[in-house]
């Protein structure tokens, strides 16, 4: 069997910057290595380095100047959900340095119907259901509503509190407490209008453009985690997969 393409070798450069802008080792206003010296460190023509460099800088994530290239302050970049599953997996926290994390909502409702379907549970069963929000200093990066099944609640007590300082590790806790580990996922984004509950709080204007979709993680058990989030205008998501 051939071993599976990768990806061409300046989006590799690419990714791997933008990760380590992402969660934050590379802080808004730090100076990037010279394009020589990223060379050397990957291995690649200068030219390679300039082309991983002008996509980064096309998104928003870096700026050049005379003096350098630095990582852009406030950078419009927000973590897509596969961003933040694959950061929980390794470290624990779904968030970047320097992000911060208000519940708004964590308690057992009756879902809507679709997600009723999505979890595979009979019409007035309960799920958890948690509504919170993400920025980075005065930067507002997303509303998000997460979803998780209502056994996961004895399992997990946290997973109804509205404590900031217990929303870190959620999903690493429901894996160690029921030993299930998301093995699949899915993003499904849209472009849209902000409606007036999107828009308080993003901070916009009512009918304002945002990106908005939905994520879940499963394994053989079934959905563990359903999420939907949308994000305020020129901010970039993005993640590698493999073809």
């Amino acid at each position: 069997m051939s071993e599976t393409p990768r990806a061409p070798k300046y989006m590799q450069i690419a990714d791997n910057l933008r990760a380590t802008v992402l969660d934050g080792t590379r802080p808004e206003g730090s100076k990037l290595p010279s394009n020589r010296e990223l060379a050397a460190t990957y291995g690649v023509a200068i030219a390679t380095v300039q082309r991983a460099l002008e996509q980064l800088s096309v998104e928003g994530i870096i700026r050049t100047s005379q003096r350098g290239t630095y990582v852009a302050n406030t950078p419009a970049v927000s973590s897509s959900g596969r961003d933040r599953v694959a950061r929980v997996l390794s470290t624990g926290s779904p968030f970047t340095i320097g992000e911060h994390c208000i519940v708004t909502r964590a308690q057992l409702v009756v879902p809507p119907l679709y997600v009723q379907e999505i979890f595979g549970i009979g019409e007035g069963d309960q799920v958890v259901m948690r509504e919170w929000h993400v920025g980075q200093g005065s930067q507002r990066r997303g509303l998000h509503v997460s979803w998780y099944p209502a056994q996961f609640a004895a399992l997990v007590p946290d997973l109804l509190s509205h404590n900031r300082g217990k929303v870190q590790s959620l999903l690493s806790k429901i894996i160690e407490a029921t030993g299930r580990k998301p093995t699949h996922g899915r993003d499904d984004m849209h472009g849209r209008d902000a409606d007036a509950r999107e828009a308080n709080y993003l901070g916009l204007r009512v009918g304002s453009p945002i990106l908005a979709g939905a994520h879940r993680y499963w394994d053989d058990a079934g959905v563990m985690e359903y999420g939907e989030w949308c994000l305020p205008y020129r901010h970039v998501i993005g993640y590698t997969y493999e073809l």
